[in-house]
């Protein structure tokens, strides 16, 4: 019989739906029932594309012995991370501290208090690699509880004060300098893999936001190792098995230092970050490759992880038929069966397809070699290969798609969702390509419209008709960054009225004062001055502590300093910028010490500490005159920029006021022609107009 997780919305925990465990969902009954029962809990937390999770799943969760133990001993809750990543947070804190390490499965022993006193990751079936069975471990913990309860609790007891840590200090040194740009640039330096790219040992993630704020160390220091840097890791990964080179897209991470053996899930998160990476490192260096990864990212984003409602899927598993990867590699024979002879050579030969293989005796495609090496050495010109190569890769995808897919995680994350739009935006005026827009705009849409609690709060997740979940602040920060993209995109400025609801979401307050606690925002830490996770609108956990580090994705305090920043540009409200300088000024101690650990803040500091530079056009949108302009504007890579554009009968304030009226007043448009106003650190030119003012965009 199906256990209580049947009624559940995640697609993570409807795969537990089956186990002889009897698991709950975490929430008031379960709880109840393990202080009525005096029983600890057995938390397990994971996520629907996890390998380790399945892998764990099938050795234990499915396995009548374990699941007697677990059903008899323990009260067994089952979590989704991305659902609740509050609870992630807590209980991952916990299980590092205990163990030094983290990850997922995340296997949690809690009392009936919520107070974790033993906790780890995968246990196997039984001891292997100095790791005991998750038996035995079952039997101590329950042995524990039974003989030792004094001794657990006072353990638990201990934790939970650890992890409370005390009253944050106040920062009272202010928002760091530039120096840290500088210090953060040197720390990234020194861990550069000057052979593979990237940063560390295996194994090796992207780390996008590292990359983003080396870009933006290079454009205010013009140090070009900076540059060079990024340049190196983008061509590197996009050579490399963690591209999909079929498909598109990236998967999580490379469990080697060359980027060729991927753990093969794929991330919507990941790959909206790589992909405004790719189209930053494209208009800071002007490749062209840069530009194609970035579009063939979008794409596969865009047909694989869609929903039909709007917007735009969490993830895509490793396994398929119950195999890592198995959905990715080839072999020679099926080259050879899909593309004939010299085509099949020829592929396998650029693509290192070989009987050996490369993984598990089959191959995953990459590209160990430039395709121009390759030409060469086959006395063909390059161009030739590569619409050899593309044709090729047309009927392997197709091949590929006849295949059984990876899961695919269909809930829609607002925080991850904000991402994406964020990057699709990007794409589409650095590449003048509409339909990424129009991709940004429904999916932006459907969040602000659909993903609504019943009190019309926004809320953290949808999934087939529902919503449900109290946004978090990475939810209204990372939206609200999308939402400034989108504007300037499209200069459609009902995004920057809904951004702007959104950072006095995360604020607490509009311009009419405090917002009651029930809208569900005001995420302030008003010790520190960065931003808590939750609202006090959110269940009340065991620590409530805010939100500082970069993880995978970026921390709600420096995606909130990143956005307030941009809007306070746009929009002239102080209290915007004050917000974002708090929350810089949380994480200076942390910068200072380690500057990996918060590089999206670091992102924001860049902004903060750079002359602003603000380009304000006045002219007629479909004009050809403005669109040049905008294609100029758009040409550079402009970290430190905001762009807005009126039509010049809209450019003067109305009798409603506008978030935009006060970077409009006094801009009006010249002789009836497109008009460019150009100011950097509150030193503004005259007005341009016409041609010249296309020249100073750099339009042509």
């Amino acid at each position: 019989m199906p256990n209580k997780l049947a009624g559940s919305t995640s697609p993570y925990l409807l795969q537990h739906v089956d186990n002889p465990v009897d698991w709950e969902p975490w929430g008031p009954e379960a709880i109840g029932r393990a202080v009525r029962e005096d029983r600890p809990i057995f938390l397990s937390i994971g996520y629907s594309a996890c390998h380790w999770c399945h892998v764990m799943a099938h050795e234990s969760f499915a396995d009548e012995g374990v699941a007697a133990v677990l059903n008899r001993d323990f009260v067994c809750i089952k979590v989704d991370r991305e659902e609740r990543p509050d609870l992630d947070a807590v209980y991952m804190t916990a299980v590092q501290v205990l163990t030094g390490r983290g990850g997922w499965p995340m296997s949690v022993f809690l009392t009936p208090a919520l107070e974790p006193f033993f906790a780890g990751t995968y246990w196997p079936p039984t001891g292997r690699h100095g790791m005991p069975g998750f038996p035995q471990v079952l039997a101590a913990v329950s042995d524990a509880w039974r003989t030792r309860r004094g001794d657990v609790e006072r353990q638990a007891a201990e934790l939970t004060a650890t992890l409370a840590g005390g009253p944050p200090e106040p920062t009272g040194g202010g928002m760091p300098g530039p120096e840290l740009l500088d210090h953060a640039a040197a720390a990234l330096a020194r861990g550069f893999d000057a052979r593979h790219g990237g940063f560390g040992a295996a194994p090796k993630f992207p780390h996008p936001m590292d990359l983003r704020l080396l870009l933006r160390s290079a454009a205010r220091s013009g140090r070009t190792h900076d540059v060079q840097m990024v340049a190196h890791t983008l061509e590197r990964m996009a050579a490399g098995g963690i591209h999909d080179q079929l498909g598109g897209g990236f998967a999580r991470y490379s469990t080697d230092d060359r980027w060729l053996v991927p753990h093969f899930e794929k991330m919507l998160y990941d790959n909206a970050l790589l992909a405004t990476a790719y189209v930053e490192a494209f208009l800071a260096t002007g490749r062209e490759a840069f530009a194609a990864v970035a579009r063939s990212t979008l794409d596969y984003v865009l047909r694989d992880m869609s929903d039909p409602a709007g917007g735009l899927w969490s993830a895509e598993d490793a396994d398929s038929e119950g195999e890592e990867g198995l959905f990715y590699v080839w072999s020679p024979d099926e080259i050879h069966a899909l593309l004939g002879g010299d085509e099949a050579e020829l592929f396998c030969r650029v693509y290192d397809v070989t009987a050996a293989g490369n993984f598990e005796g089959r191959s995953i495609l990459h590209l160990p070699q430039p395709v121009e090496a390759v030409a060469a050495a086959l006395g063909l010109e390059p161009e030739v290969v590569r619409r050899r190569l593309a044709a090729a890769r047309e009927v392997l995808l197709a091949a590929r798609g006849r295949r059984v897919r990876p899961g695919t995680d269909d809930k829609v994350l607002v925080a991850w969702n904000g991402l994406a739009i964020d990057a699709l935006a990007r794409a589409a005026a650095a590449f003048d390509e509409p339909r990424y827009a129009a991709a940004a705009e429904r999916a932006a849409g459907f969040l602000l419209e659909h993903c609504r609690d019943a009190s019309g709060r926004l809320a953290h997740q949808w999934r087939r008709g529902t919503a449900s979940g109290l946004a978090f602040a990475d939810d209204v920060a990372c939206l609200a960054e999308g939402l400034v993209s989108l504007y300037e995109t499209t200069f459609a400025e009902r995004w920057i009225v809904a951004a702007c609801g959104l950072a006095d979401l995360l604020l607490g307050a509009d311009d009419s004062g405090p917002l009651p606690e029930s809208a569900g925002g005001g995420f302030v830490d008003p010790v520190s001055g960065g931003f808590f996770q939750t609202s006090a609108a959110h269940e009340r956990l065991l620590v409530r502590r805010t939100d500082l580090l970069d993880n995978a994705t970026p921390s709600a305090t420096g995606m909130a300093a990143t956005v307030l920043l941009r809007l306070a540009a746009l929009t002239g409200r102080d209290r915007y910028r004050r917000g974002a300088e708090r929350g810089l000024a949380a994480v200076a101690g942390i910068a200072g010490r380690a500057p990996m650990a918060v590089p999206q803040s670091l992102v924001a500091l860049a902004m903060a500490t750079a002359p602003t530079e603000e380009a304000v056009v006045v002219g007629d949108p479909a004009a050809v005159a403005t669109r040049r302009l905008l294609r100029g504007l758009r040409s550079r890579f402009r970290p430190f920029a905001v762009t807005a554009l009126r039509a010049a009968a809209d450019a003067a304030p109305a009798a409603s006021p506008r978030p935009l009226d006060p970077l409009f007043t006094g801009r009006a448009g010249v002789s009836g022609e497109t008009t460019l106003h150009l100011c950097s650190g509150g030193t503004c030119q005259a007005p341009l107009s016409g041609a010249a003012a296309i020249a100073a965009a750099g339009g042509a």
